[in-house]
């Protein structure tokens, strides 16, 4: 039986951080960052390269389903519409697979210091603190675990979301 770790948060709450952090606390782990589909210059969302991007995650997300070598597969996403998180299951091929959905949460204050510190490093664009904060509201409607790390470290949002699957966390559709 393989574990899928879908996690999803707005930008800035440390996804990539956190996942990172897992790979190397799981065995036999490989990690995909939705945001690495979508590193294009110029950036462009329209209906053809959300289409590419969402055909691209399932594709290389089978892959590693696929691949013996893998026993965990973790992705992370804004992902901050259901929808988005049931297109992409319902595209993998979960026969032997435990899907974990999980929402890493953090409050507004907290968000604006972390993503002040990128734009200040030149990483992100002033723009994206009011973007970001919008969205907050919309993980809490997802059919997720919520981890609040608003105050806790990369490495415990990754032990919460080990301890989590060991103690039976929210499963996809649970």
């Amino acid at each position: 039986m393989k574990n899928v770790y879908l996690i999803s948060g707005t930008m800035g709450v440390g996804k990539t951080t956190t996942c990172q952090i897992l790979k190397n606390k799981l065995p036999n782990c490989v990690f995909l960052d939705g945001d690495w589909c979508w590193d294009m210059h110029p950036f462009q969302v329209t209906p053809e390269t959300k289409k590419m991007v969402m055909e691209n995650i399932c594709f290389l997300l089978n892959q590693f389903i696929r691949c013996s070598a893998y026993e965990n597969i973790i992705f992370c996403w804004v992902m901050h519409e259901q929808g988005i998180i049931d297109e992409i299951i319902s595209k993998l091929e979960t026969e032997d697979c435990q899907i974990y959905t999980i929402s890493l949460m953090c409050d507004a204050d907290v968000l604006r210091k972390r993503l002040q510190k990128d734009i200040d490093a030149g990483i992100r664009s002033e723009d994206v603190i009011q973007r970001s904060i919008a969205r907050i509201g919309l993980y809490e409607k997802l059919n997720t675990e919520k981890i609040d790390v608003s105050h806790i470290m990369p490495e415990r949002a990754a032990e919460k979301i080990i301890e989590g699957k060991i103690c039976g966390g929210k499963r996809y559709g649970s």
